[in-house]
């Protein structure tokens, strides 16, 4: 009898062959080390830039679906179109019964991305039912003390889900893409006076929450050539008062744009409340407008980076 094996089969052979024969790899995951034996076959993400990270290394193979995005935030056109043929398993975070139910082996998610301390989803509620667990490097500020932010902690999960998955050389060469970008972004402002005064506006209006020294914005405002007025805030993301930011007046405004609430709408507050007349970021009209998906962590940072950075130095850009 003859057997006749189609190019279908054969290359789901050839790739059954890869992970089998994938040598174990070990990353730095928060404060653990994990082993990976054998390549995720059935991976999840949470939230809008931990899939695009997934995404921009062509790992959708390699998924069987995303969280926690339709019920905060929509789709914009570009992750649409990559996550097509993937459903969204949950609409916020997501319960251990649903990661079951997908057959899930990979969660990429992080602290206040998917997983919350204490709660019924972690890496050590997770390891016992087989699905292995790599935590965004910005949120580790939850359960752990480490420095402020930059773009490298961008660079290192893009690095580590390249171990993760066997695909070392194409994150390598998607980082290098990123740092060369960045490097001609502060070329092109270098010369700019100080650092410009930022403050992050992402929601509330009784009080706002923005983003302090541990969220992704001030690595992002940083590179651009800006401070921001609450890195002093030892928070990635948190609620503050309105006084601080009438004192330290920022010259620019970031708005993060989500939610029900539109960027217009949250401009709109700033500039028509008398409290704010006197913020020269309100007087002179200098807003910039990031979407979620640019304010944190993920591969769209280095474009709104340029844009910050024209924002900040129009006269050196």
């Amino acid at each position: 009898m003859r057997l006749f094996i189609t190019s279908t089969t054969a290359a789901m052979i050839l790739a059954l062959a890869g992970t089998a024969s994938a040598a174990p790899v070990t990353v730095t995951s928060c404060n653990r080390q994990v082993e990976f034996d054998s390549i995720p076959q059935r991976a999840v993400s949470n939230d809008v830039n931990l899939t695009e990270m997934m995404l921009a290394l062509k790992l959708q193979d390699h998924m069987v679906g995303y969280t926690g995005v339709s019920g905060w935030k929509t789709l914009d056109e570009k992750l649409r179109a990559g996550v097509k043929q993937l459903p969204e398993l949950s609409a916020k975070y997501p319960s251990k019964e649903v990661l079951l139910n997908a057959d899930a082996d990979f969660f990429f998610a992080g602290w206040n991305y998917g997983m919350k301390v204490g709660g019924e989803v972690t890496p050590e509620t997770l390891e016992p039912l087989g699905v292995k667990v790599y935590e965004l490097t910005e949120s580790c500020i939850h359960i752990m003390g480490r420095d402020k932010p930059s773009m490298d902690d961008m660079y290192v999960d893009l690095l580590n889900l390249g171990k993760i998955f066997r695909v070392e050389e194409r994150a390598k060469a998607l980082v290098d893409g990123y740092k060369s970008q960045l490097a001609s972004i502060q070329a092109s402002a270098n010369g700019s006076a100080s650092p410009v005064r930022v403050f992050v506006y992402d929601s509330g209006e009784e009080k706002p929450f923005t983003s302090g020294r541990f969220g992704i914005p001030t690595a992002m405002i940083e590179a651009a050539g800006g401070t921001n007025i609450v890195d002093d805030v030892a928070k990635s993301w948190t609620e503050v008062s309105w006084e601080p930011v009438i004192e330290r007046n920022p010259e620019v405004i970031v708005i993060v744009n989500y939610g029900e609430v539109t960027a217009e709408q949250k401009i709109a507050f700033m500039k028509n409340n008398p409290a704010f007349a006197n913020i020269d970021a309100v007087k002179n009209d200098r807003f910039v407008v990031l979407e979620y998906i640019e304010a944190t962590p993920g591969p769209r940072n280095i474009d709104a980076i340029g844009r910050l950075a024209k924002a900040f130095h129009a006269r050196a850009m």
